[in-house]
């Protein structure tokens, strides 16, 4: 499920430091007004045995704003979105925004002029073609994906081009990935799984194919810039599985607001 927040706002731009940090604690701070015991029990355990955090959101989008190079535009009507394949988290967030008559998007003011729910896509034949918003983000490390090891074990060896593609994390231990790294679609493969998973669904997800890439972006959220890319993917499985993903996105770091999938 969805949440969107139909917004009005006098402000030109957005700052792009503040295009997506906001959102992630707006959300928390929603479900601390309207179901604490819940936003307590995400924010500090996450759920399943991952301890994942299965809430997303998007940037605002003000689509009669007017262009700027080098600039986040806004002005006008626009829309922000939320959204987490726990009813519950939904339902919370509607009640909380439903008593607010403005929106602190990182000090742009936003009127909320309506708040409606939406419901997933229904997939038909589960299959599901899906594009991403905002940057996908995938990090190396943690449990390696059986493909990926296999390579290794292999001797493959990426090549200087692809290397460079790939950021080095502060330790050095851990590396971001991008779409045209020959190991991302194993990650975003594995991380599917593990959110099936957390959520404690029998059906699966497959990614089929990976259809387009967008150009590279980083963005500054909590703990730092993370680069990713916009994708287009393929997707098959269960229908209950398929709208989950759909309402939580694809990657990593859905809380902060990367991999949000366009509606």
């Amino acid at each position: 499920m969805r949440l969107r927040v139909h917004v009005v706002t006098r402000a030109s731009e957005i700052p792009w430091p503040m295009v997506l940090a906001p959102g992630r604690g707006i959300a928390y701070q929603l479900l601390a007004v309207a179901h604490p015991d819940l936003g307590e029990r995400l924010h500090e355990k996450g759920a399943g045995p991952y301890g994942m955090t299965p809430i997303a959101h998007g940037a605002p989008v003000f689509p009669g704003a007017r262009r700027q190079r080098g600039r986040y535009a806004a002005g006008g009507r626009g829309v922000v979105e939320f959204g987490s394949p726990l009813p519950e988290v939904v339902e919370a967030w509607a009640r909380a925004l439903r008593q607010r008559e403005m929106l602190d998007w990182g000090g742009v003011a936003m009127r909320i002029a309506n708040v409606e729910v939406v419901s997933p896509p229904e997939f038909a034949g589960g299959r599901a073609r899906l594009r991403t918003a905002t940057p996908v983000v995938m990090k190396r490390g943690g449990v390696v994906p059986a493909t990926v090891a296999a390579r290794r074990n292999a001797g493959v060896v990426e090549a200087p081009a692809d290397r460079a593609r790939s950021q080095v994390g502060a330790s050095g231990e851990r590396v971001w990935l991008l779409p045209t790294d020959p190991e991302f679609p194993a990650y975003v493969q594995g991380n599917l799984r593990r959110k099936v998973e957390t959520l404690g669904l029998q059906g699966t997800v497959t990614l089929e194919s990976i259809t387009w890439v967008g150009p590279k972006r980083s963005f500054g959220v909590g703990g730092g810039a993370k680069p990713g890319a916009p994708i287009e993917v393929g997707l098959s499985g269960d229908v209950e599985a398929l709208q989950a993903i759909w309402s939580w996105g694809l990657g990593q770091a859905n809380a902060a607001g990367f991999g949000w999938i366009q509606a």
